[in-house]
């Protein structure tokens, strides 16, 4: 019990320093922003000391699951950091904050290519943005997108190379699953199937979406304003983070069903007196 609640703790001290991180590394940033962070951040830690102390989860998927759950806060906390590193160059200089710049500009003007999701969110600005701007948010684009890809890069070396989830021991599906119903209806096979495929898809689709939707609804509501940092910060790792999420989430549902029908496979085939293919 103790060691649950030291686990749950530490998991919620990460994701609370997460949420503060842009207040912490940028000097520029007003009274009122730092109050506003830290009561997300003291929030979100909350949420994950609850939800981790408990017996069962709630909300969080693939708790019993590793390392799925740590390869997205990973990745949400580098793209995080980066892009307040970045940020911060702009009032603090020095020589890893014009590193990462540099790098962030090299992997952006690499990925701004025509109809690529960096280029949209580029085209996504007003008319009027300056070019500083348009540099700042293909820098921060390009950065956070090259995250994104490396983490489902690793993700699927986990699921195809090493067997995630089989690797870590027996799999229960309802509880690492805790938002999924299986008394919905149907088999939970074909269902399991179809939401990961529309995961899937739903997330490769979304970096293309979003600026595309922010773009045409610009004439009836307010644009987001980019040129704040930290809007910049969280508009941006929001738009890289969620799409990779969503697409990890669907690899992950596609795998659970490989290993339900495949122990269906051997349980009939045992049940036969015959040995699987």
């Amino acid at each position: 019990m103790f060691g649950k609640f030291i686990s749950a703790l530490t998991r919620a001290l990460l994701v609370a320093l997460l949420f503060a991180l842009p207040a912490i590394l940028m000097p520029t940033i007003s009274a009122d922003a730092v109050h506003i962070m830290l009561l997300f951040a003291l929030f979100a830690g909350m949420l994950v000391f609850i939800e981790y102390v408990s017996a069962y989860p709630s909300i969080i998927e693939f708790r019993y699951a590793p390392p799925f759950n740590r390869l997205r806060f990973l990745a949400v906390f580098l793209t995080v950091f980066t892009l307040s590193v970045i940020a911060r160059g702009d009032a603090a200089p020095n020589a890893f904050t014009s590193f990462l710049h540099a790098l962030g500009y090299i992997v952006g003007d690499a990925i701004d290519f025509p109809y690529s999701p960096v280029r949209l969110m580029v085209i996504m600005l007003p008319n009027n943005a300056s070019a500083e701007l348009l540099s700042e948010v293909r820098t921060a684009s390009g950065m956070a997108y090259l995250i994104s890809l490396c983490t489902l890069a690793i993700f699927y070396f986990f699921v195809r190379i090493l067997g995630w989830p089989a690797r870590n021991g027996a799999f229960n599906v309802w509880v690492n699953l805790p938002l999924f119903d299986p008394t919905a209806g149907g088999d939970v096979l074909p269902r399991l199937q179809r939401d990961g495929r529309l995961n899937i898809a739903l997330g490769f689709l979304m970096p293309f979406l979003i600026p595309a939707v922010v773009q045409m609804m610009s004439d009836l509501i307010d644009p987001i304003h980019l040129d704040d940092p930290l809007t910049l910060i969280w508009t941006i790792t929001a738009w890289a983070f969620i799409p990779a999420s969503m697409i990890m989430r669907g690899m992950s549902m596609l795998r659970v069903a490989t290993m339900i029908n495949e122990n269906r496979r051997r349980a009939y085939a045992a049940a036969r007196g015959v040995q699987p293919a």
